[in-house]
């Protein structure tokens, strides 16, 4: 029995990958499990999607089938030319028995593994195209004795059933890429407003402080000659309102805990607000996290402060390409590393100079919480900041 030209098992794929897809809210996990689930489903040996931008290349570009190793050799991703403009531009669906022999095809680079017969289809919400995803190398064509099946008409291994599968894949994964962009928006837009709230509350908590403690300054200065005794009273109530606005500053920032690690945990803030540095700055920051409990929730605030204070230091002052963030389960708790390639430090000559680029304030979140952080750097050797935390 068959749905149009869609058999029953061929449906039943495609609702696997649709549930795979719904699994996941962040755009890249969609995008892979998008690419993965189309190669799987039409038996294909390499699959890719590309999001274009608005410069004639690619925002994103995910591959399967292609190692980690091949892929850093293609070198540079793709432009949007040849076939993959026409999938982009005109929406329309590209089924090629040899994309070698396609007018439109323009070379690619000499690692590149070699393509022949190719499917590609357009990703689109209504009249807006949110991608092209493309498959090649059809595995075992429906030609094959093996299978029992006439063959394609037309020579290429994808057939028009192919074709229907991967419309139907297509059409929802639209709908993922577009609710996995709105997720990510609601996101930044918590961290945003988590920004915003966080200066009210200094403002209301510290000015009205610090704009006593100025006139209280000034009038010990002016009494400092002509009456000395006056002007020491005047200094121990600076003294006494420097050590309130400590107070409140302290209790705004700390007991503050970010929207975001209450509704989504520690992982996936982490992920969230490492994609989207990774979006903002040109070095690559890549997140990974491996059996993670939940912490205890102090732990957790703590691990995500340090791990925003040095990826602040790696992204404005090492001058890395890479950085790397991992959280891996450790007994009941959990280990925070933050590893870069950038031009690194001498910690010893940090302290010694009265700078110590977050240091101290990482050290005190984490001995605060009953953890331990280690820091190693060089001059020219990156650096490797690691916290543990014991969990609860």
């Amino acid at each position: 029995m068959t749905t149009g030209s869609v058999p029953e098992s061929g449906l039943a794929a495609v609702s696997a990958a649709l549930l795979a897809m719904s699994r996941h809210l962040e755009v890249r996990d969609v995008l892979q499990t998008i690419v993965g689930s189309a190669r799987e489903l039409l038996d294909a040996e390499y699959a890719a999607l590309g999001v274009p931008d608005d410069h004639g290349g690619f925002a994103q570009f995910v591959v399967d089938g292609v190692s980690d190793e091949q892929w850093k050799a293609i070198g540079p991703l793709p432009r949007q030319h040849g076939i993959l403009a026409a999938m982009l531009q005109d929406a329309t669906p590209q089924r090629l028995a040899d994309v070698r022999q396609d007018p439109r095809f323009e070379g690619w680079p000499r690692t590149h593994p070699e393509l022949s017969d190719f499917i590609g289809l357009p990703v689109a919400d209504g009249d807006e195209v949110l991608a092209a995803l493309f498959l090649a190398n059809k595995r075992h064509p429906a030609g094959d004795a093996e299978a029992g099946g006439a063959g394609p008409r037309d020579g290429c291994g994808f057939t028009e059933e192919d074709q229907a599968l991967l419309g139907i894949l297509a059409q929802h994964a639209a709908i993922a890429l577009t609710n996995a962009r709105l997720y990510e928006r609601s996101r930044e837009l918590t961290i945003t407003g988590e920004r915003a709230r966080l200066a009210h509350e200094l403002h209301d908590a510290v000015s009205q402080k610090l704009f006593s403690l100025r006139l209280t300054a000034q009038a010990a200065a002016a009494l400092v000659d002509r009456d000395p005794a006056r002007a020491k009273g005047e200094m121990q109530q600076v003294a006494g309102l420097a050590a309130e606005a400590a107070d409140e500053l302290r209790a705004a920032v700390v007991e503050l805990r970010p929207a975001a690690l209450d509704e989504d945990g520690l992982v996936a803030t982490l992920r969230t607000q490492i994609q989207v540095l990774d979006r903002a700055h040109t070095a690559e920051v890549t997140f990974s996290s491996q059996n993670v409990r939940a912490l205890p929730a102090a732990q957790e605030e703590a691990v995500l402060r340090v791990a925003q204070e040095a990826l602040h230091n790696a992204l404005r002052h090492s001058g890395a390409a890479r950085v790397g963030v991992s959280l891996v389960r450790c007994g009941q708790g959990a280990v925070l590393r933050i590893e870069d390639d950038g031009q690194g430090f001498d910690p010893s000559a940090v302290r010694r100079a009265g700078r110590h680029l977050g240091l101290v304030s990482m050290r005190d979140r984490a001995s605060g919480v009953g953890g331990a952080l280690t820091v190693e750097s060089a001059p020219g050797k990156g650096t490797l900041i690691e916290m543990e935390v014991p969990g609860g």
